[in-house]
C-alpha cells in the first residue's frame, strides 16, 4: 500500500499563501483610497467650474464680492492642486502594492511547482516500489513446468 505524500514545506507554502492574501487586500485598500482621491479630485474640478462660471454670469456685483469670489477661486484651484498631489502619490501606492502582490504570488506558484514536481517524483517512486513487490511476488510463485 503507497504511504501517502507529504510536502516538507507545507507551512511555508500556507504562510507565502497568507502573505499574498495580504497583499490583495491591501492593494484593494490602495485602489479604493486612489478612487477615493480620483472622486475628490473630479469634486473639487466641478466645484470650480461651477463657481467660475457662476462669477462670470454674476451681473452687478460690488468689489467685495468679486474679491471675495477671486479668493474662493484661488483657495479651489490650490485645493484642486494638492487634491491633484494627493491622487498621484495614491496611484504610485496602488503601483507599489501591485508590485509586491507580483513577488508574493511569484514566491507562492515556486513552492506550488516544487510541491507538485515533489508529489510527482512521490508517486513514481511508489509505483516503481509496487511494481517491484508484484515482480518479487511473481518471481516467487512462479514454477518451472515439471518435465
Amino acid at each position: 500500500m503507497p504511504r501517502p505524500f507529504r510536502f516538507n514545506l507545507q507551512k511555508v507554502l500556507d504562510y507565502r499563501v497568507q502573505l499574498e492574501d495580504q497583499a490583495k487586500q491591501a492593494l484593494a485598500k490602495a485602489e479604493q483610497a486612489h478612487q477615493a482621491g480620483r472622486a475628490r479630485v473630479e469634486h473639487i474640478q466641478a466645484s470650480l467650474a461651477a463657481h467660475l462660471e457662476a462669477m462670470s454670469q454674476g451681473g452687478a456685483q460690488s468689489a467685495a464680492d468679486i474679491w471675495l469670489g477671486r479668493n474662493y477661486a484661488k483657495r479651489l484651484a490650490g485645493d484642486l492642486h494638492l487634491a491633484q498631489q494627493d491622487e498621484a502619490r495614491l496611484a504610485q501606492d496602488v503601483i507599489l502594492r501591485r508590485q509586491e502582490l507580483v513577488v508574493k504570488a511569484k514566491e507562492r506558484k515556486l513552492l506550488e511547482k516544487l510541491k507538485e514536481t515533489q508529489a510527482e517524483r512521490h508517486a513514481r517512486e511508489e509505483n516503481r516500489k509496487e511494481q517491484a513487490e508484484f515482480d518479487e511476488m511473481a518471481t516467487l510463485r512462479y514454477q518451472v513446468p515439471a518435465v
